[in-house]
């Protein structure tokens, strides 16, 4: 017989234990939980609870505020035992003062005055929320009444300093500090109308009582003041998290903009490009094929060059620093009318003045403008002759391509975005676009970009 445990004979056979709900058995999970956490781990979870109020409070400060929150008194039970307390307080303070000054009333004379404006001054702050002028102005007149019939000094003016303090904490800043104001008054000069102000110590009791309201009410309005500095900080921080998320908005749509302008732009070339030399080569194809094989190497060209450009601006969504081609500028024009030309265009350019170094968002600009311009004759106006102007002014750049095509590029440009586009990248650096038919015939684009002032040549 196999015996499992110690029998009656002691029997040192091992015993099989039973697992214990609840235990703490040292596997191998339980050594690496009380395995010791490293001080920089500690410190980016004291970060994480300080930058994350939601696990703070599942902290030992955040427990502690859970538990006072939840042994808080509600509001009503915490005026209950307020008004009974100063009721008390003011009724047998009162009374044990009376013993040890003989000349004033009793309390009980007549028929329980006084007892019954102790006892009313402290439960009047029941509603001491709800009816904050009330109440002060109520625990005023209890005040004047209680030592103008000529009862005892002593703590019987509690209740109207905590309902001073209650009017001005929970006043408007203005309102209340002037009813606050002027019970005092009214007051100060009723106490020292009923006191003897021949003794000292009568005397003393009525300047303690007013130099007490004062400060009541100096506290309240200080905890007011903080109240709306706080209410004032909450909303600053509301309204400047939402002008953060506006300004965020407004540059994601900026860049949304901007992007599908470069890939309108860059595209949009490319193809009206490639469609023209399409054309070509379907119509020469089988009378002179030589000439269909060129137009087939431009549309590769073409095509490659604007593939690049779309690479390269797609990786700025990637990456900032991912340049994987030249940004476009005006240094690249000769290249761009030589593209305009293998399209069927005569392309004519004049730059009026010696050229100069430009910024790098306006000579981006001026360039897309002027690719943009040559795309919208191509596909719009046929063969055309086309000419563009370029001037470098002292303060501006001007670009002007005009052509003479007959196509409905008068009517149909405004249509798309090309013209929106351009009008768009000239407003963003502060210039002015205008496009229209010409007078003669044809359409022209005329753009100003401003320019930064030449730096003055050194000596």
């Amino acid at each position: 017989m196999v015996v499992e445990g110690r029998g009656a004979c002691g029997s040192m056979l091992p015993r099989r234990r039973a697992p214990v709900v609840g235990s703490r058995s040292p596997t191998g999970a339980s050594r690496r939980r009380r395995r010791r956490v490293p001080a920089y781990a500690r410190g980016r979870s004291r970060l994480r609870l300080w930058a994350d109020p939601a696990a703070a409070g599942r902290g030992y400060d955040g427990r502690m505020a859970s538990i006072a929150t939840r042994l808080r008194l509600p509001v009503q039970v915490q005026d209950t035992l307020l008004a009974v307390s100063v009721a008390l307080l003011q009724l047998l303070g009162s009374d044990r003062a009376a013993g040890n000054q003989p000349g004033t009333r009793l309390l009980g004379d007549p028929d329980g005055l006084g007892y019954l404006l102790l006892v009313a001054g402290g439960l009047i702050l029941l509603v001491r929320r709800r009816w904050p002028v009330a109440v002060f102005l109520i625990t005023t007149a209890i005040g004047l009444v209680y030592y103008a019939a000529g009862y005892p000094d002593g703590p019987a003016t509690i209740g109207l300093f905590v309902a001073t303090y209650t009017l001005t904490a929970q006043g408007d800043g203005h309102r209340s500090l002037q009813i606050v104001a002027a019970g005092i008054a009214v007051l100060a000069v009723g106490w020292l109308l009923a006191a003897d102000l021949e003794s000292f110590n009568p005397a003393g009791w009525v300047f303690f009582r007013i130099g007490t309201a004062v400060m009541a009410a100096a506290l309240g309005e200080s905890v007011r003041g903080r109240r709306v500095l706080a209410a004032e900080a909450v909303e600053r921080a509301a309204r400047a998290e939402q002008t953060k998320e506006q300004e965020a908005r407004r540059r994601v749509d900026a860049e949304r903009l901007r992007i599908a302008r470069e890939v309108h732009d860059t595209v949009a070339h490319a193809i009206a490009v490639i469609n023209v030399q399409a054309g070509v080569t379907a119509h020469v194809l089988d009378k002179r094929p030589e000439q269909a094989r060129e137009t087939l190497v431009v549309i590769e060209q073409t095509s490659a060059r604007a593939l690049g450009e779309l690479r390269a601006t797609l990786g700025m969504l990637r990456d900032a620093e991912d340049r994987r081609a030249p940004t476009p500028g005006l240094g690249q024009v000769e290249e761009l009318v030589g593209m305009a030309r293998e399209a069927g265009l005569d392309v004519k350019l004049e730059v009026a003045s010696p050229a100069r170094e430009l910024p790098s968002a306006t000579d981006q600009a001026a360039y897309r403008i002027l690719q943009e311009s040559i795309t919208n004759v191509i596909r719009h106006a046929g063969p055309a002759r086309v000419t563009v102007w370029l001037t470098y002014g002292p303060d501006d750049l001007e670009l002007r391509v005009a052509d003479d095509g007959r196509g409905p590029l008068a009517t149909g440009a405004e249509s798309g975005r090309g013209i929106v586009g351009m009008r768009e990248r000239a407003a963003l650096l502060g210039g002015e676009l205008s496009a229209g038919p010409r007078p003669g015939g044809g359409f022209q684009v005329q753009a100003s970009l401003p320019l930064p002032p030449e730096p003055a040549a050194s000596p």
